[in-house]
C-alpha cells in the first residue's frame, strides 16, 4: 500500500491592510529642475497613539522630517490620506520601484 502525500504546512491566513501606511511620492520636472521626494508613513508612538511621520526634500537629500501624534488610527490614517490628495494635487507621483 503506498504511503500518502505529505501535506503542506497550514499557514494562518494573513489580515491585509485596507487602509495604507505608508507611502512614496516623487516629483520629477527636469524643465524646472525639480527632483523631490515625499514620503507619509504610520508608526506607533510609545504611548498607545499613531505618529504620522512625513519626510520631504530633494532626491538624493536626507530632506526634512516632521512627527504628528495622533490618539486615533482613524485620525491618522485621514491625515495621511489627506497629505496624499494634496501632495498628488501638486503633481507628486508615486514612486516606482527600480
Amino acid at each position: 500500500m503506498p504511503k500518502p502525500a505529505p501535506k503542506a504546512p497550514v499557514r494562518p491566513p494573513c489580515q491585509l491592510s485596507l487602509f495604507p501606511e505608508t507611502a512614496a511620492l516623487v516629483r520629477v520636472d527636469p524643465a524646472t529642475n525639480c527632483w523631490r521626494f515625499y514620503s507619509l508613513s504610520l508608526q506607533p508612538d510609545l504611548f498607545g497613539g499613531i505618529a504620522l511621520v512625513r519626510q520631504w526634500g530633494r532626491i538624493g537629500t536626507e530632506g526634512r522630517q516632521v512627527c504628528a501624534l495622533y490618539d486615533d488610527a482613524g485620525q491618522a490614517w485621514d491625515a495621511l490620506a489627506r497629505q496624499l490628495r494634496v501632495k498628488r494635487r501638486r503633481g507628486y507621483r508615486d514612486r516606482v520601484a527600480g
